[in-house]
């Protein structure tokens, strides 16, 4: 029991609909590796409750009352930067997005997507990779200059980002999961996590999807 209590990926939920919140916490604690320790109706509760719990990842709303989740978000990262956010939302409005991205949300779902989608998405922003509808993914790549996927290429070294370090951004923004960026370089995972740590802190993010928004942005990422 303490040991499946220890490996627990712990779960704040935060959404002013209780029953929206009942139901996610119904389908998250079916997970043997998923704990919901706190539930928040706004964005102040929610930000109180991950300063009190610490957990490792917070599911939010946007629209919420007293503070918002773009707020909320915004808040936690800068405090808490440790604890991975989910965005569980209806709005696909394009200042929503790209709010919520920038103020540091490492995924974003619309409520219109299956169960498991959900559960994928906290088990892969817990473990470091981005998460994002494909609406959102859109959305994200017509604000960068409405990049083709197929012609991305990497620009020379600059920002303080190494050869390596650009490398692993280009397949980061092909939307490639660590094991295979480590796959397609021939390194292992750890390896290819310790550089995209190292890509966060030269490029002042917080998550993967922050890192590849700002890498396409400042042209480390390029189209030809």
């Amino acid at each position: 029991m303490d040991n499946v209590e220890r490996e627990s990926i712990r779960i704040v939920l935060a959404d002013d609909h209780a029953v929206v919140r009942e139901g996610t916490r119904i389908l998250l604690e079916r997970e043997a590796d998923f704990s919901v320790v706190g539930e928040a109706a706004d964005g102040d509760e929610a930000i109180s409750l991950v300063g009190q719990l610490r957990p490792d990842v917070a599911v939010l709303d946007i629209a919420m009352p007293n503070t918002n989740g773009i707020e909320a978000t915004r808040e936690i990262k800068r405090k808490w930067p440790q604890t991975s956010i989910l965005v569980l939302t209806g709005y696909d409005d394009d200042e929503y997005v790209y709010a919520m991205i920038d103020a540091g949300a490492g995924g974003y779902l619309l409520k219109d997507v299956p169960a498991e989608e959900v559960l994928h998405a906290v088990r892969a922003i817990h473990a470091g990779e981005p998460v994002l509808h494909p609406q959102v993914m859109q959305k994200l790549m017509d604000r960068a200059s409405k990049p083709t996927v197929e012609n991305l290429e990497v620009s020379a070294p600059k920002n303080g980002i190494s050869a390596r370090e650009l490398e692993v951004m280009k397949f980061a923004a092909l939307g490639l999961t660590n094991s295979m960026i480590a796959a397609e370089l021939d390194l292992s995972s750890r390896t290819v996590q310790t550089h995209l740590r190292n890509i966060f802190a030269k490029l002042n993010v917080s998550s993967r999807t922050e890192a590849v928004v700002q890498a396409i942005k400042i042209g480390l990422v390029e189209v030809e």
